[in-house]
């Protein structure tokens, strides 16, 4: 089991055509986006046009969660639909995507037999929650949006602030507690290899 804490200045954000992306995390962390040699990788984005084309991924799946703001998607062929904040559309990279409106969205990106899940968790201040955990993940991700929380895990606490991500790899843990020091969103991340 490992866990760590990644802060937030230690991310690296770059541009693309539509805005700006950050990537969080990547594994194997020996990996290269350019180079689409990952088995998931998780990013958040800023969509910053009103109408913005998505980037062709063949072999890649993709989930994203609006994290503020909205889109309309269009899968072309498929379907459309419209996101607000914590909706999610799951998408095959090979797919023609466009999106109209602008957004800051999280996105999971996985490769072969790798499958993730993600889901929005909001906590008031002072409240406590056990968080569930839907199965046994080999990654459990836990980032925060807005806020701060304390997080209990095995007797230890950690501080997380907006922007962190902690990690957690091979996840044994019976319970992992977390507290709302303030008003507090995060999306909590399972991935299975």
């Amino acid at each position: 089991m490992g866990l760590s804490i990644i802060k937030s200045d230690s991310f690296i954000t770059s541009s693309w055509s539509g805005g700006t992306t950050t990537e969080l995390y990547i594994f194997p962390q020996t990996s290269n986006y350019q180079n689409r040699d990952f088995k998931f990788r998780l990013s958040t984005a800023t969509v910053e046009v009103e109408k913005s084309t998505f980037t062709s991924l063949p072999g890649i799946s993709r989930q994203l969660m609006i994290l503020s703001g909205g889109i309309t998607i269009n899968h072309k062929g498929k379907y459309t639909k419209q996101l607000n904040k914590f909706d999610i559309d799951e998408l095959a990279g090979d797919w023609e995507t466009t999106s109209v409106g602008i957004c800051t969205d999280f996105n999971l990106m996985t490769k072969g037999a790798t499958r993730g899940n993600l889901r929005a968790l909001q906590i008031e201040k002072e409240k406590r929650i056990n968080l569930k955990i839907s199965a046994n993940p080999n990654w459990l991700f836990i980032y925060i949006f807005s806020g701060e929380v304390m997080t209990n895990i095995s007797n230890e606490n950690y501080s997380l602030q907006k922007g962190d991500l902690l990690t957690i790899k091979e996840y044994t843990f019976q319970k992992i507690e977390i507290t709302g020091l303030v008003n507090s969103e995060l999306v909590i991340v399972e991935i299975t290899l």
